[in-house]
Order: C-alpha cells, then sequence, then structure tokens
C-alpha cells in the first residue's frame, strides 16, 4: 500500500511539489516537508547568526528562523517585498521559514520526469539538488532540503 504523498499510477511514483521563484530561476521541494506558506512579515535579527539566517519569527508562540534561501543557494540575497513569501518547512523536525520571491504552483508530477543535474560546471548550491524537471515553461531545480540543512544545523538553528 502506497502512503498519500506517492501514489502509484501507470507513469510510476508521483511526487508532490510546492515550487517557487528565487530571482529568475524556479525551484521545488517536496509538499509532504512544508507546514504552512505565509506572507512577508520582518524577521527579528539575531545577532551573530550565519549569513544565510535573517532572523528569527514567532510562528503562533513559537520561534523560528528565518533563512535567505537566494544566499543559501549561492545567489545574490533576495530583497523582500510585499510580493515575498515565507515557505514554512519541517525539516529534521525543526520548523525552519524560507523566504521565496513567490510560490509558483503546487503540482504533482511522475518521479520519472526528475532528472539528474549535470555534473558539468555545478554551482555550490546545485548540490542541494536532487534533480531537475524539465516543464514546457521551463527548468524546476529540485531541492532536497534534508541535505540543505544537516541535523547538526538544524539543532543549532534552535539554539541560536
Amino acid at each position: 500500500m502506497n502512503g498519500p504523498h506517492q501514489m502509484s499510477v501507470g507513469a510510476g511514483v508521483m511526487l508532490e511539489i510546492i515550487a517557487f521563484r528565487l530571482r529568475d530561476q524556479e525551484f521545488c521541494v517536496r509538499t509532504t516537508t512544508i507546514r504552512e506558506i505565509r506572507g512577508w512579515g520582518p524577521a527579528t535579527p539575531v545577532p551573530h547568526a550565519p549569513a544565510d539566517v535573517i532572523g528569527v519569527m514567532n510562528l503562533r508562540g513559537m520561534v523560528i528562523p528565518i533563512i535567505d534561501l537566494a544566499n543559501k543557494l549561492g545567489m545574490k540575497s533576495t530583497e523582500p517585498n510585499e510580493r515575498s513569501a515565507i515557505v514554512v518547512a519541517e525539516v529534521h523536525g525543526v520548523a525552519i521559514g524560507l523566504v521565496v520571491d513567490r510560490v509558483s504552483d503546487i503540482l504533482t508530477i511522475s518521479e520519472s520526469l526528475l532528472q539528474p543535474v549535470p555534473e558539468i560546471s555545478m554551482p555550490p548550491g546545485m548540490r542541494y539538488a536532487d534533480g531537475i524537471i524539465a516543464q514546457p515553461e521551463g527548468m524546476i531545480c529540485f531541492l532536497n532540503l534534508e541535505r540543505m540543512f544537516g541535523k547538526v544545523e538544524a539543532s543549532a538553528m534552535i539554539a541560536a
């Protein structure tokens, strides 16, 4: 029996993903890692935080770190605006907020559409990618949040 997020159909295993934009690139993650999507709200800066940590935010009584995802991926930092969103994900049991330019879509795709990332001149941020999804509108980079934020790093964010 397959779980609710990995349905088996003629095309094989299906992935439920949420796609979002950072600068002019499209990225996605599994919906199973996502708790909620919020509009942009200012984060409280944390002294001596890593460069990719914008600060912390109160999420219904729970303080969560807010991550500049563009910076984490080695891109120029995003300047949040009213269209920006915070994608709240759970990684290694820790809730974190990921700042994205905007959420594009929630899709169900066949796992067979996931192609390996070409090894040639792979930018640093792509080491967090499980693959590339080629869509008629363009490429979507499939991110692995568990690899992006190791258990130790996720635990350290709670202590920050």
